[in-house]
């Protein structure tokens, strides 16, 4: 008996024993983790703090090109009392324009409808007034008609065709002619070649700047580039110009391309030390 209550005693006080050297070997591992973790650390100390010490500068870079597409918009409006008149005349010039731009040499994938619609057109109607009375019946609209109109974007790509087919879209009908304006087809290129001109100046801004305040840089922390509004040209249908939508063809306008200027802006920071 007394040696059952000895075994049970040894038993009893072993378990403890067991469960707390398990536990502090889980302990000592993850101390041991954690210590090479941050060894391993060490090394990227300081990589991702935020540079306190900087300068910015600025520049910009210029690139002249010759445009070598045009785009103008082409719109034809017709009035009448029915739905059906109005779109029949509509249709047909528009149709008129579009066979005219095809056999001109603008393929089909540079002619885009960007509007169609259909809205009915109103006259206010004032009532009379009855003889020796005080009160007016209050006026009303009545409908008159209804208006159809088509838009038209036209693409170019041979510049020295845009003065004759606006005045051949003229002839053909178009209540009007507008938006032309003279772009480059593929800018990346001159887009890049005035960055690198603007990235260029900056450094050398950063540079001279560095020496003058005796300081050296380490590296760059920041860059912003914003680009310069391209030149725009419109071509109404006012004054003189409206002899486009007579029947008698127009003579062709003078449309000087002229060149484009690409101006990229960037500013830049430094780290410096």
């Amino acid at each position: 008996m007394e040696e059952q209550s000895v075994r049970e005693i040894i038993k009893a006080t072993h378990w403890p024993r067991t469960m707390a050297a398990t536990a502090l070997g889980v302990l000592a591992l993850f101390l041991l983790v954690s210590t090479v973790g941050e060894l391993k650390a060490l090394r990227f100390i300081g990589s991702g703090v935020p540079a306190t010490n900087t300068i910015t500068v600025s520049g910009d870079g210029e690139v002249f090109a010759v445009p070598d597409t045009a785009t103008f918009s082409v719109a034809v409006r017709e009035t009448a009392k029915e739905v059906k008149d109005a779109q029949d005349v509509a249709t047909k010039k528009g149709n008129d324009i579009i066979a005219y731009l095809k056999q001109a040499g603008v393929p089909e994938k540079d002619i885009k409808t960007t509007d169609y619609s259909v809205q009915p057109q109103y006259e206010w109607s004032r009532s009379v007034c009855p003889a020796g009375s005080e009160f007016c019946p209050p006026g009303k609209q009545v409908l008159t008609g209804f208006q159809v109109s088509q838009t038209l974007s036209v693409k170019v790509r041979d510049t020295k065709k845009a003065g004759d087919l606006l005045s051949g879209v003229g002839s053909r009908g178009a209540s009007e002619v507008s938006g032309l304006s003279f772009t480059i087809d593929d800018e990346d290129a001159l887009k890049a070649e005035a960055r690198d001109k603007a990235i260029k100046k900056a450094q050398e801004k950063a540079e001279v700047l560095a020496r003058s305040l005796g300081v050296s840089l380490v590296r760059v922390v920041g860059f912003y580039e914003s680009e310069g509004p391209m030149p725009y040209y419109a071509y109404g249908m006012g004054g003189d110009e409206r002899a486009l939508a007579a029947p008698m063809k127009a003579p062709a306008p003078d449309v000087p391309v002229g060149e484009n200027k690409i101006v990229s802006n960037v500013t830049v920071t430094y780290e410096i030390k």
